[in-house]
């Protein structure tokens, strides 16, 4: 079919399209999440649809010796009771290694592990018909201390692969045969944080008449998830289709399955749909948390400050199952002497099994526990130096051709030296306070000031973004353009999880930037299009962006075609070809037109398993915080003051979405060093509950000062950075800097309770 050449509309060069890159247009789902609107994959909702609930291991490790379910099968309403005999396919799944049971087998690792599940018309049935399963155990001494199970090998094997799931040494120069003037030695600990979303695990599964299975689903990675259910329900990956439910935060926890084959199991089993969803106790047992640290480190430097060898060793609590530790492992390595130039480094990491929970993805992934011990050692040697905290960063700052540890050079714009000026010109916020509610204790009025001392302190850090190592990381979108009323409107499709970040605003300003149309629609994401990998290592604006954008040109090229030229521009709804201006609406005619494009980043390598060096990341990203806090040191309460930030983001895609994130992790930092820690005893969690794991509320974040700076990233689209986890990183040892130099403590623990300060050991 052949359409006849548009005419040209004029030569004044149109208006931009409000809402582009650059902008802060509302986000399309702004108003239902406010108003209460929005569908949460806890609100989905099918007539006859059946409550599915989940029986949970209350032992950190036992052998199974029975399972009785014929009570709880006897009960009116129940329609299936299923065990690990039941599952149709593989009975193991596991983002990296394919390691934990669908259903317990003959042996339970952890607190929590799913044992049976139960599908019943309302969600009392499934309760009260639960508790009728009789198991019957033989409890076993858990393996909770992770040194132990690295380093003892007498200790029992969690698993039968062992208890070390990788080992990654990084080794350059030297350092144990160089000397250095002063020495400064630490040992380290940090504690398992939550990643404290507010929407549980949930879904709906739906039989479908194919034989094969719907489920819409709060997740990070729809595709991933696809073919770990495809293999353990035995069906071909085209038989289960995955579409994104509306997700209420994730920050990694959603990586990994939770109750995604269960639902499906049930449905197939019963031929009705199968809602689950988790309560706040279960979801702190049913989803992975972030790897609780030890670490050791010995940092020499130099008369004048300049760092002569780092030597670490590191241990990360996996918990039960692999999850996610192999890559949070290769990041500690890699990242484990921070953003600073070292000319020697002797680096061991190992991720452990344990009886403890299952540990996996978490915002900031092995470079948080790292970045607290080696900026807490930066502040230590500062100190035995007599240097300020910030000089002695500076000195050993990295810039643009520094190498990593791994040998990989930084081949873009790092202006370390420059935000750590940034940061300490900044005025400090007045010493008085207007009310109680100013004081440590908040609006308690447990202090009227008398043992209040001030603090300030800094941290710096460094984080990888996107897939690291060689992994064969890409995103998938299809672009649209089609005349609609007249005018043309775009769709986009992709599989890219929305988990809060922003990112459907993103897509929709990228179209306008690129084709300048207003109207942009986007298709819901599921796995009818290609993958565009996870929500996760701060990739989707770099990696679904760079796809839309990629499909964006792939489009505009194919106007340009249309009307004879190379190349077009299209702005406001027109086309600029050559010295003509067309509306885009007749360019495009009645033949809508479609592009479909694989974005991949450059690649990269594999760590050396003996020296750990490669080029092993794709882009890094810096932000620098400082801290003041208030420290009441006779009641060991704190009260961060100010906690401002620095950080390069290459290029303001949102400016409103970039602070919100920047505030965000700079937030979740703050709970990690004050208050927020899953107390696992013996195996067993102890607080798994919002009244017992505390989470910053507002009166526990203070005002946050940015400065967001622009070198932009030549390798990137835009020449933006992620920007979600490097403020997750820095905040906390900032804050656990300001309260040593508020109380004169040494303070190697996170979170610092208030027990640290009152009676320091």
């Amino acid at each position: 079919m052949t359409t006849q050449a548009p005419s040209p509309v004029g030569s004044a060069t149109p208006a931009r399209t409000p809402g582009g890159i650059g902008e802060s247009p509302a986000r399309p789902d702004g108003t239902l999440k406010v108003t209460g609107q929005f569908a949460y994959s806890s609100d989905l909702w099918l007539d006859e649809a059946l409550f599915g609930v989940t029986l949970r291991s209350p032992h950190a490790r036992a052998c199974i010796t029975g399972i009785d379910i014929a009570k709880a099968l006897a009960v009116p309403g129940v329609h299936a009771v299923l065990t690990h005999e039941d599952v149709p396919g593989l009975p193991y799944y596991g983002l990296d290694h394919p390691d934990q049971p669908v259903l317990a087998i003959d042996e339970v690792r952890y607190q929590g592990e799913p044992v049976a599940i139960l599908a019943a018309t309302d969600p009392h049935t499934a309760r009260r018909a639960l508790s009728l399963i009789e198991v019957t155990y033989d409890v076993l001494p858990p393996v909770t201390d992770a040194r132990r199970a690295v380093f003892d090998p007498s200790i029992d094997r969690v698993h039968p692969d062992g208890n070390v799931v990788r080992h990654q040494p990084v080794r350059v120069g030297s350092a144990d045969e160089v000397t250095a003037d002063v020495v400064v030695v630490g040992e380290y600990e940090v504690g398992m944080q939550d990643q404290a979303f507010l929407g549980p695990e949930s879904g709906l599964a739906v039989p479908a008449e194919n034989g094969g299975v719907d489920l819409y689903i709060a997740t990070q990675w729809l595709h991933v998830d696809r073919g770990q259910i495809a293999r353990c329900l035995d069906l071909p990956e085209e038989k289960v289709r995955l579409t994104l439910a509306g997700v209420g935060g994730a920050f990694g926890a959603r990586e990994d399955l939770s109750m995604q084959v269960h639902a499906c199991m049930l449905a197939l089993h019963t031929g009705k749909p199968v809602r689950m969803s988790y309560d706040r106790a279960e979801s702190f047992l049913g989803h992975v948390h972030r790897h609780p640290a030890w670490l050791r480190y010995e940092h020499g430097a130099t008369r004048d400050g300049k760092l002569v060898y780092v030597k670490a060793t590191i241990v990360l609590d996996g918990g039960a199952y692999t999850s996610t530790t192999p890559a949070v492992v290769g990041n500690a390595a890699s990242l484990g002497v921070g953003p600073y130039e070292v000319p020697h480094i002797a680096i061991d990491v190992y991720g452990a099994r344990t009886n403890n929970p299952p540990c996996g993805a978490m915002r900031g992934f092995g470079a948080v526990q790292v970045c607290y011990a080696y900026e807490s050692q930066m502040d230590a040697l500062a100190a035995e130096l007599g240097l300020s905290p910030v000089e002695i960063r500076i000195r050993n700052a990295v810039s643009q051709g520094s190498k990593l540890a791994t040998g990989q050079v930084i081949d873009s714009p790092a202006p370390l030296a420059d935000m750590l000026r940034r940061v300490a010109s900044l005025p400090l916020p007045p010493s008085t306070v207007d009310s109680s509610g100013d004081l440590p204790g908040g609006y308690g009025n447990t202090t009227r000031g008398e043992g209040v001392r001030r603090g300030v302190g800094y941290g710096v850090g460094i984080k990888n973004i996107c897939f690291s190592e060689g992994f064969d990381d890409y995103a998938t979108a299809r672009v649209r353009l089609a005349v609609v009323g007249g005018e043309p409107v775009v769709t986009v499709h992709t599989a890219a999880a929305e988990v809060g970040q922003g990112l459907v605003t993103l897509q929709q300003q990228i179209v306008r930037t690129e084709l300048g149309v207003s109207t942009v629609l986007l298709q819901p994401a599921d796995t009818t299009i290609g993958s565009a990998g996870s929500s996760s290592a701060s990739r989707q604006s770099y990696m679904t962006g760079g796809a839309v954008k990629a499909a964006c040109e792939a489009v505009r090229t194919r106007v340009a075609q249309r009307l004879g030229h190379s190349t077009v521009e299209l702005v406001g709804g027109k086309v600029l070809a050559g010295d003509t201006i067309v509306d885009l609406a007749a360019a495009v005619g009645d033949e809508p037109i479609e592009e479909t494009v694989v974005f991949r980043h450059r690649p990269t390598v594999p760590m050396d398993p003996v020296t750990g060096q490669g080029d092993s990341h794709v882009q890094l990203a810096l932000c620098v915080h400082r801290a003041v806090v208030d420290v009441d040191v006779e009641l060991g309460l704190v009260k961060v003051v100010e906690l401002a930030a620095v950080q390069d983001v290459g290029r303001v895609m949102n400016r409103v979405a970039l602070e919100g994130q920047i505030h965000g992790g700079s937030a979740q930092g703050l709970g990690l060093a004050l208050m927020e820690e899953i107390q696992v005893v013996d195996g067993l969690v102890r607080n798994p509950s919002f009244t017992d794991y505390l989470i910053p509320t507002i009166l526990d974040v203070p005002p946050m000062p940015l400065t967001i700076l622009e070198h932009p990233d030549p390798h990137a689209p835009y020449g933006l950075r992620g920007a979600g986890e490097p403020p997750t990183l820095s905040s906390t040892p900032a804050i656990a800097a300001a309260v040593r130099a508020a109380t004169g403590l040494r303070l190697r623990r996170v979170p610092i309770r208030p027990e640290h300060i009152t009676h320091p050991t």
